[in-house]
């Protein structure tokens, strides 16, 4: 059952997923140094990628329109803000 984003999360849900996660804790246990290492790389590379990605678009974009930096700003902060809010929903599905 996926949360609903629009409305705030009811204490007896919020005490209920609480449980949920210390006994998914209790079976499984810690992660390891090596999983949460990985984790945090590949939430490196979800925010890089999409802001490289912006500044090389934005890139060519100036250069076709000789606009000075309008796009690579523009679609560099764009790139961040899609890469951060990428980045944010995987951890909080971990």
């Amino acid at each position: 059952m996926a949360p609903d984003l629009d409305r705030p999360e009811s204490l007896d849900d919020a005490i209920k997923r609480r449980r949920e996660r210390r006994e998914a804790w209790k079976r499984e246990g810690e992660r390891s140094i090596g999983q949460n290492l990985a984790l945090i790389g590949a939430l490196g590379w979800t925010i890089v990628v999409p802001t490289l990605l912006g500044i090389f678009a934005g890139r060519w974009l100036d250069r076709e329109f000789g606009s000075g930096i309008f796009w690579t700003l523009g679609l560099m902060s764009g790139g961040l803000a899609l890469g951060c809010g990428l980045a944010w929903k995987r951890m909080h599905r971990e």
